[in-house]
């Protein structure tokens, strides 16, 4: 007796399919014909940070602080996809801390940014959500977070201009109350 095969349809490869076609292309055209796939498999890696939180991209990455000086990783690449449109939008991320009692691996700086970047995304938000994972794990006396990008959503489609770019900034703690303390950083972020 034969069972029945189960064949495994992929929800977002199919959505990604009858998008094609109702667009008016054929997606069973030999050029189109493995988008679909493709489409979802890239869609799941640029939303793959739904799957973590702050605490597991840095795991044991947190150490006694040493010093007491502002620690600063600027010029963080980043891309993410407008929610508005599913347009990427991309750019640099600065981020400033003055520390406590702990610091935080190098490298987990950028991860964090990555894991709230792969998700549908507005600028602003993403600002503000590294800026209070921050606060979260190492509860410093303060942090700054700068972030620099363009939009595609706004060269492709609306206005269709090319250069804009849009900044968003993050104050938590000292950078918020103490304009030296703000500046000390900022200017940090601009001496290259």
């Amino acid at each position: 007796m034969n069972m029945p095969v189960e064949v495994f349809v992929d929800p977002v490869a199919e959505n990604a399919r009858m998008m094609i076609a109702h667009l008016g292309e054929d997606p069973h055209r030999s050029g189109l014909t493995g988008t679909p796939k493709r489409y979802a498999k890239a869609m799941r890696f640029l939303t793959g940070g739904y799957e973590a939180e702050p605490e597991d991209v840095v795991g044991g990455g947190i150490f006694d602080a040493e010093g007491d000086g502002v620690v600063l990783v600027r010029d963080i690449e980043f891309h993410s996809l407008c929610e508005r449109h599913l347009l990427p939008f991309f750019g640099r991320v600065h981020v400033a801390y003055l520390p406590r009692d702990r610091i935080i691996g190098l490298s987990k700086i950028p991860r964090i940014v990555d894991l709230y970047a792969r998700r549908l995304q507005v600028q602003e938000r993403i600002t503000e959500q590294v800026a209070d994972a921050l606060v979260k794990l190492l509860e410093p006396k303060g942090v700054l977070v700068l972030a620099e990008a363009r939009h595609l959503c706004v060269a492709m489609r609306g206005v269709e201009k090319q250069h804009p770019a849009t900044a968003t900034r993050a104050l938590r703690g000292i950078y918020v109350h103490d304009p030296l303390a703000r500046q000390d950083a900022l200017s940090m972020i601009r001496d290259k």
